[in-house]
């Protein structure tokens, strides 16, 4: 008798398993994303439809040099982006036009582990096509590092849930 039950438990168990996959797996399709980083509020996010304007919460996905930078030193988990990371998901904080000032961005010598921080961001106005994307988070690894994004690779998002650490 044990062991059916023992069987029947294991099976409920593998079961519900398979069931929060599936529902995940919908949830991720819907646009419905988690974000557990300290970058921004922790919660649940959603795609949204529309162009991201400046002030905005965008996701994106890191490609070249930084996304490798950010592979090697654990900064993004594995995700659905070409380069195999998961997807940023930042302020818009420049766009076309917008001046930028790198020395008035409290940019980093060093990671959390006292790694160098590189930094590819220039004083300036940013050109046409591209776009700033950082977070409130001092330690975040955002556009002070890895400089602007092509703003058509910004998809916008909306928080739907939000909850404290």
């Amino acid at each position: 008798m044990n062991a059916i039950l023992r069987n029947r438990r294991f099976g409920l168990l593998i079961a519900a398993a398979v069931l929060a996959v599936l529902a995940g797996l919908l949830l991720w399709n819907a646009g419905y994303r988690v974000n557990v980083t300290p970058s921004l509020p922790k919660g649940i996010y959603r795609l949204a439809s529309g162009v991201p304007a400046k002030g905005d919460l965008a996701s994106f996905c890191l490609e070249g040099e930084f996304a490798d930078l950010a592979r090697e030193r654990g900064y993004l988990q594995a995700g659905s982006c070409s380069s195999g990371l998961r997807p940023l998901l930042k302020t818009l904080a420049g766009l076309p036009g917008d001046f930028i000032n790198p020395a008035a961005l409290n940019i980093r010598a060093a990671d959390s582990q006292g790694r160098a921080m590189p930094s590819v961001l220039e004083e300036g106005n940013i050109p046409q096509g591209y776009a700033l994307a950082l977070a409130d988070h001092e330690g975040s690894f955002d556009g002070r590092y890895f400089g602007l994004v092509p703003l058509a690779s910004l998809r916008k998002v909306k928080a739907v849930w939000l909850w404290l650490p």
